[in-house]
């Protein structure tokens, strides 16, 4: 995605998708280990230390068993690049933090002033070196190219190499993805449908194999099944998210043909962006699992999410038509499966909930009612017994910023967060989860901050929330 420098928010615009849903997550004590029982969509995700799971524009390879995600690291105070992190996992849904991958580095391109995006990682066939690939850039993304870095072992660290060059030149380009075809042969994807081959070592490119063919096409990414390929991309619409589309051709170099969106119209791609499609293969069928990104401006660090979706795939068609909130994949089988939780659902007026200031409870026209406050410090509290507590907003336009304490029976915080409900499109959905934790007593309270999120472009057009209302639709609870 390309940036433009914004002095309104004294920090970096990111141009392509923008969904907020959850703001500086925070974890306030190392005793939180719970677990997770299934792929959980647009809520935080916390490693084995109980920190939350910062891994954006990521992409995952499988080695010895074991899957690893590699992502962006993120501040809250700017877009300059603060690292490429590493995470394991056995089943996809419980992340180990291994290491920062590649850190930033002391005097380089990938320095203090710079910044470094949608890294990706493929494991050279020939070689077996592990090769990184990222989107380098100087902190006013004037300087851009696609750039390398090398490594002996999966997890890092890895030696930075600088741009990868084509013809003796670097690539200058934005959003980038990647892609190894079943040959071994890998693949530079380059915003506006570029395709780049690349040496049987991975380190230089040796030819251009598809030209520029649309307007915009951010963060491309691609799969292949059945000898179809598939090229997934999105829109620009600044940090706004936007409905992704793809094309698909019998050859990598094309011609490309254009089959339209990958989910239902108006959905904004499960508000998400593609960043990856990982092939989980079994003994009995392959899902493909997409990848996609919640940005989150501007505190990415504690707020972006992420939404990973099983595809549909036949023939010519690719798609996501149903949200899966929860959903659980065999390793061994590679099948997936929804998972419906049984648990309790506790609705926004029920009198377990109790709250303080101003609420306004409606009925929005459909299914659905909602709780809502824009009064400073107002709050809404549950006090459960169970093992996971989990709660839906009517997210809005007018929603901003609200405040979560999580705490055990003896009123010791485990956790504390702040959630974004602002969407674009009015929705209810679930903004937070809690791990699984041992069945005990528990008190949620969220408050409203008084805060909203706001953007602008290099136009100056300023986007995001017109108001301050915190939502309550809902509350689950896993016995």
């Amino acid at each position: 995605m390309s940036r433009n420098n914004n002095s309104i928010f004294s920090c970096l615009i990111k141009k392509g998708l923008c969904i907020i849903f959850l703001i500086n997550t925070t974890i306030v004590l190392a005793q939180l280990r719970g677990k997770m029982d299934a792929i959980y969509s647009g809520t935080p995700w916390f490693d084995q230390n109980g920190k939350i799971v910062s891994a954006h524009a990521a992409n995952i390879i499988k080695d010895k068993g074991k899957f690893y995600l590699f992502g962006e690291a993120h501040s809250d105070d700017s877009n300059a690049f603060a690292g490429f992190n590493c995470y394991s996992s056995k089943d996809l849904y419980n992340w180990k933090f291994e290491r920062i991958a590649l850190p930033v580095q002391k005097s380089s391109k990938l320095g203090t002033n710079s910044v470094g995006e949608r890294v990706k990682v493929m494991k050279n066939p020939k070689t077996k070196e592990y090769v990184m690939f990222m989107h380098a850039d100087s902190i006013t993304y004037k300087n851009q190219f696609v750039g390398y870095a090398t490594s002996k072992t999966i997890i890092g660290p890895y030696e930075f190499k600088g741009p990868l060059l084509f013809n003796g030149k670097p690539i200058k380009k934005w959003d980038m993805g990647t892609f190894q075809d079943t040959d071994g042969s890998g693949y530079i994807l380059i915003h506006g449908g570029e395709i780049y081959k690349l040496s049987d070592d991975y380190k230089s490119v040796v030819e251009q194999i598809n030209p520029n063919m649309t307007s915009g096409f951010e963060s491309p990414t691609m799969l292949k099944k059945d000898g179809l390929y598939y090229l997934i991309g999105s829109n620009l619409s600044s940090w706004e998210r936007n409905d992704n589309y793809y094309y698909t051709s019998n050859l990598i170099k094309g011609p490309w043909i254009s089959r339209g969106l990958i989910a239902p119209e108006g959905s904004l791609t499960w508000n998400s962006q593609a960043t990856f499609v990982l092939p989980i293969e079994g003994t009995k069928d392959t899902t493909y699992m997409f990848m996609g990104d919640r940005w989150s401006f501007p505190k990415q660090a504690s707020s972006a999410t992420y939404v990973w979706q099983p595809l549909i795939i036949s023939g010519t068609s690719l798609s996501m038509p149903t949200y899966q909130e929860a959903w659980q994949i065999n390793i061994g089988t590679g099948i997936a499966t929804p998972i419906k939780t049984g648990d309790i659902t506790i609705e926004n007026t029920d009198k377990q909930i109790h709250y303080t200031g101003n609420w306004k409870h409606q009925n929005n026209g459909d299914s659905s009612s909602e709780s809502k406050s824009d009064e400073k410090d107002a709050s809404f509290s549950i006090q459960f017994s169970g093992q996971q507590i989990a709660f839906y907003s009517y997210v809005g336009v007018e929603n901003g910023y609200a405040k979560i304490v999580f705490s055990n029976k003896k009123g010791k915080i485990i956790l504390t967060s702040l959630i974004d409900m602002y969407s674009k499109s009015p929705l209810s959905t679930p903004v937070f989860r809690s791990p699984l934790l041992n069945k005990d007593d528990y008190k949620l309270t969220v408050y409203v901050t008084g805060e909203r999120p706001n953007w602008s472009d290099k136009r100056k057009t300023i986007y995001g929330s017109i108001g301050n209302f915190v939502s309550l639709d809902k509350i689950t609870i896993k016995n």
